[in-house]
């Protein structure tokens, strides 16, 4: 199934941008009256019937609307630390985007290591596996901030808060599929710290904000694969 993306949807007509427009006309070579599927990015999947076959900007006829489509039963926002190597954190927006998340945040926190982040290639990566993996909806990218103002501006709702923190013994901590077993909501917030962890002010912080010190097994995982970690956690416990 091919998934094309469009943010221009008006009435019964939806606009591909240049780069769509370009993959769909001059690499697939879709032409006028063929059947194509577009995406809005916030949810709703569009099966549409081309009619302008313009590869800088094809425009569709929307034929059939399917809101929520392949949509998942919870929203997930990730906060994690950006890791050295760009690649990494990358990996991670792509792999927890097939997933599903709905906000990834990047923390800068006292003992990251990398301190400036731009976010938009990590936004095309969002886009692209988005589509490969046949959901309606793009997950946010946010600015970076730091972990302390993340944690401040932190809703005060049910919502469902987890840090990954080794506490070192001082805290007692609960595995992230008990604290997701006794959860009742759909909420959730997870923290995921740089290679050098949080500090302990920045957890101390978190917990007076109600954020639950959680464990992600016995291995000790770099940033990357515990942020996955904790995406594909929530993403079992609710498609069990």
């Amino acid at each position: 199934m091919e998934l094309f993306y469009a943010h221009e949807v008006s009435g019964s007509f939806c606009r591909l941008d240049a780069e769509e427009s370009g993959h769909c006309v001059r690499v697939l070579r879709h032409r006028a009256g063929d059947e194509i599927d577009v995406i809005d990015g916030m949810g709703t999947l569009y099966h549409c019937r081309l009619t302008d076959p313009d590869s800088k900007g094809a425009e569709a006829q929307i034929l059939e609307t399917v809101p929520h489509w392949n949509a998942h039963p919870y929203h997930l926002t990730v906060g994690c630390c950006p890791t050295k190597n760009n690649d990494r954190f990358e990996w991670f927006v792509e792999k927890a985007t097939e997933l599903g998340v709905d906000s990834i945040v990047p923390l800068i926190g006292d003992r990251s290591e990398r301190k400036v982040y731009k976010t938009d290639r990590a936004a095309r990566i969002a886009l692209s596996a988005t589509k490969q993996s046949l959901k309606a909806r793009i997950p946010l990218i946010e600015e970076p901030v730091s972990v302390k103002s993340f944690v401040a501006s932190a809703p005060q709702d049910d919502s469902l808060k987890l840090i990954a923190y080794c506490f070192e013994g001082e805290t007692l901590r609960t595995s992230i599929k008990e604290a997701l077993k006794g959860y009742d909501g759909t909420e959730i917030m997870v923290l995921i710290g740089p290679e050098g962890d949080f500090s302990p002010e920045e957890a101390q912080l978190a917990i007076g904000h109600g954020y639950i010190p959680i464990h992600l097994g016995n291995s000790r995982l770099r940033t990357e694969t515990a942020a996955v970690t904790a995406v594909e956690a929530v993403y079992l416990h609710f498609m069990q």
